[in-house]
């Protein structure tokens, strides 16, 4: 509490897919061992370290347990305002790694084995909760920003648009966002699915099934942990300690690729540009967080709803996890690069829990 402590970053690659196998790809993207990653191609020679690193064979518990998730929920549970965000091209598996396969949903539940770090963290968390004994409250909001508008995926009728405020004792909130209790796996599931079927998606050259916005699941914990024993004075009914209110925001970030790149117009390419601004928002200020303290100056969070909604995971009070996703394809060399450079500064950024 109160230490600084660096943004832990991990790195996720993914397996060819057929169609770049089909291509004649080639592998550009090697693990070393040891949180170390090497890409070699024409005119590119370069070695990356992370804190940990999944190669194409890694599952999807494999992730969750070496990637600190798990130390994640727990200080979530103590406390702490904990964040995790998936970062990387469209089609790179940040999607896949949160929340497991897209065609899941209540009736059609995914094979335990390929659950992602949510639902993992769900269950993490609700065993966690009946092993402490705690009186525990939770709750769940869940929101997408959309071409700079933040929007409610769990209320009812259409999504609209809701107001970002800041305030001196908050930071930056959204106003009248829903707040749903929930006790049970089954019931934050639903809420995880109902929302993610609401979030926009769109098709294009990259990817058939494309987040279009950024989407922010956050767990809202509040536990007052009842003892048995009362100070004297008291009664001999429980006595309450002091209560805790942690949070565990689940942040999947839309794609970062050049328009081009996906050969959007109209509509889509308004999209594309309104995501890519807000990506380079938050690539500014955790270029500017990456210096030492003495040196930094104004950080910009103001640039984009985005980094208002991460100012206190990036430079605050939050711990924080960072999933970098990266296919190892030849043809995707260049956005491969971009997200390891962006994710080698993410790195260097400190917070104080």
């Amino acid at each position: 509490e109160g230490r600084e402590t660096r943004l832990r970053v991990v790195l996720r690659v993914r397996p060819l897919t057929c169609t770049e196998t089909r291509r004649g790809d080639q592998q550009v993207v090697h693990s070393l061992g040891d949180g170390a990653v090497h890409v070699s191609a024409a005119r590119h020679d370069a070695t990356f370290g992370f804190s940990a690193v999944f190669d194409a064979g890694a599952s999807q518990e494999a992730v969750f347990e070496g990637s600190g998730m798990r130390q994640l929920v727990e200080l979530a549970m103590d406390g702490f305002s904990c964040t995790v965000f998936a970062f990387g091209q469209t089609g790179s598996g940040k999607t896949y790694t949160l929340m497991g396969p897209l065609a899941q949903s209540e009736t059609r539940p995914a094979a335990p084995a390929l659950l992602g770090l949510m639902q993992r963290s769900f269950t993490c968390l609700l065993e966690q909760s009946r092993s402490r004994g705690s009186d525990l409250a939770l709750s769940a909001s869940y929101l997408e920003i959309y071409n700079e508008q933040v929007r409610d995926l769990l209320s009812s009728g259409p999504p609209c648009a809701l107001p970002l405020r800041w305030s001196k004792t908050r930071g930056f909130y959204v106003e009248n966002q829903l707040s749903v209790e929930f006790e049970s796996l089954e019931a934050i599931v639903s809420l995880l699915l109902q929302g993610s079927q609401r979030r926009r998606t769109s098709a294009h050259a990259l990817n058939r099934h494309s987040s279009r916005s950024h989407a922010l699941l956050t767990i809202h914990i509040s536990s007052r942990a009842v003892s048995a024993h009362p100070a004297p004075g008291e009664g001999w009914g429980a006595s309450a300690c002091p209560s805790k209110q942690g949070t565990l925001c689940f942040v999947d970030l839309a794609g970062s690729e050049r328009v081009k790149e996906t050969g959007s117009s109209g509509e889509l390419s308004v999209e594309a540009n309104s995501i890519n601004r807000s990506l380079l928002a938050l690539g500014h200020c955790i270029s500017l967080l990456a210096k030492s303290r003495g040196k930094r100056t104004h950080i910009p969070y103001r640039d984009s709803k985005l980094t208002r909604l991460l100012a206190r995971s990036l430079g605050g009070s939050g711990v924080t996890l960072m999933v970098a996703c990266i296919s190892p394809s030849s043809h995707c060399l260049s956005e491969t690069l971009s997200t390891l450079h962006y994710a080698s500064r993410a790195r260097r950024v400190t917070t104080r829990p």
